[in-house]
């Protein structure tokens, strides 16, 4: 799982993922199992269910040691940026018809409203607001839909939509979620394992302001036609041991593979260890767009809960000439992918520490906490490929960087105001001129309230 808190090769053209092979198998496969799923389909708007989600955010960036950002208004060397705006999120989910195979129909409607944010304080690439021909929009937003049919266990959604697997997951870490315009197919079928494939074209960021732009890389910024994976999570035999394979390809870009596990050892008196370890093998496809790439990164976070409280250590490593590269903003399932920083540069090695409490039982029910620190080193800049070298603009060796986050948050467990989470998060991040990003602190406050109108 993502943390709480995103040698050279030859270039060689590699066989594109076989997407109707892909669902001709896995209908295939849920036809075997009707019992377990659509036969208890309800119908059409009897299972249907629209929920609404409030979000109020507010950040502050203050940019130290000389770092300095470009604002939305075009003024450079500004080192304070504001953004506050308020997010309001409609997901409608119908139910599906009865009969041998089901159909449905998923649908979301997003919009913001910009509560004070200012040109001169936003950073040219806002965080949270969006952009118009002004400099920040006072309001933005988006819809989209998906067709949905289901034969057992095994569903196929065409359309706009969310995702979440280790090679293109959907992030809801802003004010608004990102989404993607494709096809995908989920299957249950068949016991202790979910099977995934999909296939997306389109793109719509969390700040965007309509669906369907190209899919893009997060750190070479190239462009792509397609994102295509399939893989799957299978629950071991083993108690608590669950394992994760999935394979994508970025269309002339890059092939990645994935390898994950998770196991949790229960010990006596509410104690246990648990281990989660993530890796990923890139290297380039086709025209190469992103350039030669030829990374293997990898992390393991190693837990010891007692009680209330849980204490983590983690390592991360990044092996190769490149940083790690994904699309989508949360397509990054690693454990040091912090909130300033993914500590994800070539070369760079990194630890986590890290220590969260549930304060149900011992202040109030509903409030929790965190605090992390991650320190970055051995980033080495100098081997870039051409592409990453001119995007990123950093050239330089022995790069080291260190990250400090504390969380605070608080759901109210009754009354009027039930299922409202408070939520503060501190953040500060320090580097050498080498490792390139900024000095920052960063304070961000969040509110969410759910209704469910059905």
């Amino acid at each position: 799982m993502h943390a709480a808190f995103p040698e050279k090769s030859t270039v060689t053209s590699r066989p594109t993922l076989c997407c109707p092979a892909i669902v001709a198998a896995l209908l295939l496969a849920g036809g075997q199992a009707f019992a377990i799923g659509q036969e208890e389909a309800k119908g059409f708007a009897e299972g249907s269910s629209l929920i609404m989600q409030n979000r109020m955010l507010s950040e502050q960036l203050d940019y130290q040691n000389g770092s300095s950002f470009r604002a939305a208004s075009g003024q450079r060397g500004q080192t304070l940026a504001r953004e506050s705006a308020y997010g309001l999120m409609l997901n409608y989910e119908s139910g599906y018809t009865r009969g041998l195979v089901g159909v449905g129909l998923d649908a979301h409607a997003y919009g913001a409203l910009n509560l004070g944010t200012e040109a001169n304080h936003a950073r040219a690439t806002p965080r949270y607001v969006a952009r118009d021909g002004q400099g920040i929009a006072d309001r933005f937003g988006r819809a989209g839909a998906a067709l949905k049919i289901r034969m057992s266990a095994t569903e196929l959604k065409v359309g706009e939509m969310r995702t979440r697997s280790p090679l293109f997951s959907s992030s809801d870490t802003r004010l608004l979620p990102e989404s993607n315009r494709g096809w995908q197919i989920i299957s249950t079928d068949i016991p202790a394992l979910t099977l995934q494939a999909g296939r997306f074209t389109g793109w719509a960021d969390r700040n965007a302001r309509k669906n369907g732009a190209d899919l893009q890389a997060n750190y070479s910024g190239v462009t792509g036609s397609s994102f295509s994976f399939i893989g799957g999570t299978w629950v071991t035999p083993i108690t608590n041991l669950t394992l994760s394979s999935y394979y994508g390809q970025y269309a002339d870009n890059w092939n990645t593979a994935y390898l994950g596990s998770f196991y949790k050892l229960p010990l006596p008196d509410k104690r246990s260890l648990s281990f989660n370890l993530n890796i990923y093998r890139s290297t380039d496809t086709g025209r190469a767009k992103s350039g030669v790439i030829d990374t293997t990164t990898w992390s393991l976070m190693s837990s010891y809960a007692i009680g209330a409280h849980k204490f983590g250590l983690g390592h991360q490593k990044v092996s190769g000439n490149n940083p790690f590269d994904y699309v989508n903003r949360g397509s990054i399932w690693l454990e040091n992918a912090m909130q300033l920083s993914d500590f994800n540069g070539p070369r760079e090695a990194s630890w986590q520490l890290r220590y969260d409490v549930d304060l149900s039982s011992i202040a109030t029910p509903g409030l929790s906490a965190g605090v992390a620190y991650t320190r970055g080193s051995g980033i080495d800049n100098s081997r870039l490929n051409a592409v990453y070298a001119s995007y990123l603009g950093y050239s330089a060796a022995n790069g080291k960087h260190w990250e400090r986050d504390i969380q605070v948050r608080y759901t109210v467990q009754h009354g009027a105001a039930k299922n409202l989470s408070l939520q503060l998060r501190y953040g500060v991040h320090r580097t050498n001129k080498a490792q390139g990003e900024a000095n920052m602190n960063q304070l961000r406050l969040q509110a969410e309230l759910p209704f469910k109108i059905l």
